[in-house]
């Protein structure tokens, strides 16, 4: 194996079902924990991160505050869209995120994600825990496609990272 593709299995996310309700995803970035912090909060660095490559995301709402919503849209390069929303439930900056995701393709299917950033001074340890109602329903996220848009998401917030580190 070269050296490359070792560095892109150590840099992928891991992906875990601790209960038939639950999904855990970790992942390191090489950024500190504020500038990932970020990423995830400012309404112009979202788009250029989250998402398919083949897609472009549009945010139309972001109010990231207790009780604040979010809604993300992904459209198609044939002008397609698909939406995404949810209510942020805690902010702790720059620690934790509390937040309902709902894919507006399936409306009333709501999990909630905790997202933690664990400082590891110029590193960053994502750690994401998402709770489904249903086993259902997590199973349907896993079989979505949801692995590929993380790595792909995933892959263009380091890109994003590294640029913010240089400018």
């Amino acid at each position: 194996m070269n050296g490359e593709a070792q560095a892109a299995i150590e840099k992928a996310a891991t992906i875990s079902t601790p209960t038939d309700r639950e999904i855990i995803t970790e992942r390191t970035f090489d950024a500190p924990r504020e500038r990932v912090w970020k990423a995830f909060t400012d309404p112009e660095l979202i788009p250029r991160w989250w998402g398919l490559r083949s897609m472009s995301t549009v945010v139309a709402e972001l109010e990231p505050r207790p009780g604040g919503r979010w809604r993300f849209v992904q459209r198609e390069a044939d002008g397609s869209e698909t939406g995404f929303r949810g209510v942020y439930r805690e902010l702790s900056p720059p620690e934790r995120l509390v937040y309902t995701f709902e894919w507006e393709g399936m409306p009333g299917h709501v999990l909630v994600d905790t997202a933690t950033f664990e400082d590891h001074g110029e590193q960053t340890k994502l750690v994401v825990h998402s709770l489904f109602h249903t086993s259902a329903e997590r199973d349907g996220m896993l079989s979505s496609g949801m692995e590929r848009g993380l790595h792909e998401s995933y892959a263009m917030l380091d890109e994003l990272l590294a640029e913010l580190a240089s400018a």
